[in-house]
């Protein structure tokens, strides 16, 4: 895995100053500590650097094709490397590494822009053509690599594979995108393609972009897309299918020239990819879990059952359930306010990883791919009823019920209806929404100051849940929130947690489940073979029965995180009043501190549960203070914009 970064001038040669390209590549080191390499000529400068997995003696980059005229960075992996060698091979193009990195210069020469389409894997890449005068960037189908640009001076594109990189060039202006701090507050994260910042963008997943110099700016175009459609499969076929899918995706994530092992929490996921590693390898596997010591969040004990299984090679740890110790170290990590609390027990999990393997191979995605997620079946209930009771009575009942209900977080969960009844009066992709949302809309409107609500008006962040639902372009309505999910869930919290984690460490997580070829088939298993009689993952566990314990596969879910309510109350609950009170979240111009004062006033009392918007909240001072007001980067403008 790698880290990547370039300067381009669109609109003519100019001598690109090397020591700035060393400087905003060097930012990311951390994602590559085995090497650095650059690139400059007229108008280019391409930095690189390089954490060495496959051909660890010749796989340096930039990589050129035969001639010098293609050059690319890479950061990523590409898994059918050898079928494609074979095939350019036969074409006439001609290789000097074994590396998979120079497929994708003969590729570019082989099929254009196309070449994206033969590349099984994860993968952002920027590339350049001298002959045509060309920059192509492209990010893998799901999302697994991140890569952000920017236009500066209105002549040079700026691209890296974390922001931290673009906002050490002296051109790029940190303007807070006031859309984007409401989307964050909304999401817990900041949804493709925006940033935090106005101008600087992420190139979203499946797409690619080409910059021509002397020619308009074409943004970028989408090359894949999922569809969901359902299949005439029996159960007992598509569980056979199921694990020789798996089997497949998870053999080819095993090339490594490094030490290679697997994250296992002991949940079904992670136990199903270990179970495949262990029958598809000679020596025990490398699997690695962390405690925290809490009862209902320790999962060491179901990690150990697997382990002892397969006889893998165990290590675990037990860490301490102190969130508000790493918060500021978090939002280093992540240059974005970033609000899902289990990065700190994935950060730490990849630490524990990194004393033994490079390469590791996780379970994410599972849920959003089997419907796992406990709000499907919910989701699915909620449906029902919405299709029982027609709009005209449901929203002026259901509404009316929901205004007047107390908001009783100190309650027993079967008291707790507010939200059920406020999500039945509203339509399907309006309810999924708050399904989703951490900040309901009217709690984040208090927590701004009127200049905020002014500016952002109009904006409402459900829009891009009600837009990906209906493009899911599917009848069924978990359907519709799995492909939503993935459009925004996976790839800018799922996906950036462990990428973001990961790196800051020097690890590599590979992902089978994400593998695109395994996720097309399992997008066309009917949604009852997912969600099946209240339960989900339904034909993955079916399929994984003959191999993982049952007591792991029907357990109930558990998150990869604590709670994190108690920690906001005593001593530390004062540490969380000192910070959201304090400087930076005054000097933003974005906040109701009093409205800020009253959340903490009300959550320490016990009063309400306001833990989410509290982390939110403390999240963004985190951002501002290690990122937004930081010294030594672009200086922040005084007050924020909007689009």
């Amino acid at each position: 895995m790698c880290g990547i970064a370039g300067i381009f001038d669109f609109t003519g040669p100019s001598p690109v100053d090397q020591s700035l390209l060393v400087r905003i590549t060097d930012t990311i080191a951390h994602r590559g500590p085995d090497g650095a390499g650059y690139h400059v000529e007229g108008g280019l400068g391409l930095g690189h650097r390089r954490l060495a997995i496959i051909d660890v003696a010749h796989g340096r980059q930039p990589m050129f094709n035969e001639d010098g005229s293609v050059a690319v960075v890479f950061n990523g992996e590409i898994y059918n490397f050898q079928d494609l060698v074979a095939e350019l091979r036969r074409a006439g193009h001609r290789f000097r590494t074994a590396c998979d990195t120079e497929v994708i210069v003969h590729a570019w020469e082989q099929w254009g822009a196309d070449c994206v389409k033969r590349f099984r894997g994860m993968f952002a890449f920027a590339l350049y053509d001298r002959k045509s005068q060309t920059l192509f960037l492209a990010r893998d189908r799901l999302g697994k690599k991140p890569l952000y640009y920017t236009l500066a001076g209105g002549r040079f594109l700026i691209f890296a594979s974390e922001l931290k990189a673009l906002l050490a060039h002296p051109m790029v202006e940190k303007r807070l995108d006031l859309a984007a701090v409401d989307d964050y507050f909304a999401f817990g994260y900041v949804p493709d393609p925006s940033t935090i910042y106005q101008g600087i963008f992420k190139l979203p997943p499946a797409h690619h972009m080409t910059v021509a110099r002397g020619k308009p700016f074409a943004p970028p175009r989408e090359y894949w897309r999922l569809f969901f459609r359902d299949a005439a499969v029996d159960e007992d076929t598509a569980a056979r299918e199921l694990i020789a899918r798996l089997n497949e995706a998870v053999r080819i994530r095993l090339i490594s020239e490094v030490p290679l092992g697997a994250f296992l929490s002991g949940g079904v996921d992670s136990s199903g990819v270990v179970a495949s590693m262990a029958r598809q390898t000679d020596s025990p596997v490398e699997t690695f879990a962390i405690g925290f010591g809490e009862a209902g969040s320790d999962e060491l004990a179901h990690a150990a059952r697997v382990s002892r299984l397969y006889r893998t090679h165990h290590h675990e740890q037990q860490v301490a359930a102190n969130p508000l110790a790493a918060y500021r170290a978090q939002a280093a990590i992540f240059d974005e306010p970033f609000a899902d609390s289990s990065s700190v027990p994935t950060y730490q999990v990849c630490k524990l990883a990194r004393r033994d393997v490079t390469v590791a191979l996780s379970g994410d995605a599972g849920d959003e791919m089997f419907a796992g997620y406990r709000r499907y079946r919910w989701f699915h209930h909620a449906e029902k009823m919405r299709r029982l009771v027609p709009a005209s009575i449901r929203k002026p009942v259901f509404g009316s019920l929901g205004r007047l209900y107390p908001k009783l977080d100190w309650a027993p969960r079967w008291l707790r209806a507010k939200y059920t009844f406020q999500e039945f009066a509203l339509d399907s992709a309006g309810g999924y929404y708050r399904t989703v949302c951490r900040v309901q809309d009217e709690a984040r409107s208090a927590l701004y100051g009127s200049e905020m609500r002014r500016a952002i008006s109009g904006h409402h962040p459900g829009d891009r849940i009600v837009a990906a639902m209906r493009d899911a372009d599917s009848g069924d309505s978990v359907t519709c929130a799995q492909y939503a999910d993935i459009k925004t869930y996976l790839a800018g919290d799922i996906l950036t947690k462990v990428d973001r984690t990961s790196m800051a460490v020097s690890l590599e997580v590979r992902v089978p489940m994400l593998d695109h070829e395994f996720v097309e088939w399992a997008a066309r298993l009917p949604s009852g073979l997912k969600l099946h009689q209240g339960e989900g993952k339904h034909i993955l566990k079916r399929a994984l029965e003959p191999y993982v314990p049952k007591e792991n596969l029907y357990r109930p879910k558990q998150g990869f995180a604590t709670s994190l309510a108690p920690h906001f109350r005593g001593t530390q609950g004062r540490f969380v009043r000192e910070a959201l009170l304090g400087e930076a979240m005054r000097d933003c111009g974005i906040f109701d501190i009093s409205a800020i004062a009253r959340v903490v006033d009300a959550h320490e009392s016990g009063a309400a549960d306001h833990s989410h918007a509290l982390w939110s909240l403390l999240m963004f001072d985190g951002f501002l203070r290690e990122v937004h007001f930081t010294p030594g980067q672009q200086r922040a403008a005084t007050r924020p914009t909007t689009h």
